[in-house]
């Protein structure tokens, strides 16, 4: 078994779902929620210091997520279809593991293919109103992606692991994968680019890097 880690915002999509259910409440909640979006995934914030904050601003709506997991498929990453079934023809499964939120992010796997996410699930009233995130998600902090990682290489035992990803977030799981594969073909971020042990631009680019594990 050989499992393949997959951020999803800036890298499985062009787009920043929380930053697109923001433009859904106006300008200036987008802006507010930009530059905060960016201050985390740049490693200038913790991410759980502005995740609450972002929501609270946004009050995203199940109609709102539902919009947004169109938007994921609409600009899904050139060539990310055909890498992934390169990766599954030499045996490893896709997960993804996000810090965006579960409800948007389940028609885009289910688009792509891939049936495991680890993300943010989002409470709603029964009319669909926001009515909170679920507090003990992993990746509503910073260390949650290599918990879940660590959590699931001890249940099943994988010969190999790679992560793909264009945050800081994602960059903290390089010391537990065998690979660790920045992501710069939206948003390169100079931290990420800079300490990661390989980097891409396109999806093009990963089957090689994967060929080289073991």
């Amino acid at each position: 078994m050989k499992l393949l880690f997959l951020d999803c915002d800036s890298t499985l999509s062009a787009i920043e779902g929380i930053d697109e259910l923001a433009a859904l409440r106006g300008p200036e909640v987008e802006a507010e929620v930009v530059a905060l979006t960016n201050a985390a995934m740049n490693g200038e914030v913790p991410i759980d210091e502005i995740f609450s904050r972002r929501l609270d601003l946004i009050k995203p709506t199940r109609h709102h997520c539902a919009k947004v997991g169109e938007l994921y498929i609409q600009h899904i990453a050139p060539g990310t279809q055909g890498a992934l079934a390169a990766a599954r023809n030499a045996g490893w499964t896709p997960i993804i593991i996000s810090g965006g939120f579960t409800s948007p992010i389940e028609p885009f796997a289910k688009f792509l293919g891939i049936e495991e996410i680890h993300a943010v699930p989002l409470h709603f009233t029964e009319d669909g109103n926001y009515a909170g995130f679920d507090l003990n998600a992993p990746t509503a902090r910073n260390g949650g992606k290599p918990d879940i990682i660590q959590n699931i290489k001890a249940e099943r035992n994988p010969a190999s692991t790679a992560m793909v990803g264009d945050g800081v977030s994602d960059l903290e799981t390089q010391p537990i994968v065998d690979i660790f594969v920045g992501f710069g073909g939206f948003t390169p971020r100079p931290a990420v680019k800079e300490k990661a042990s390989a980097f891409i631009t396109n999806f093009g680019q990963l089957a090689e890097l994967l060929d080289t594990v073991a």
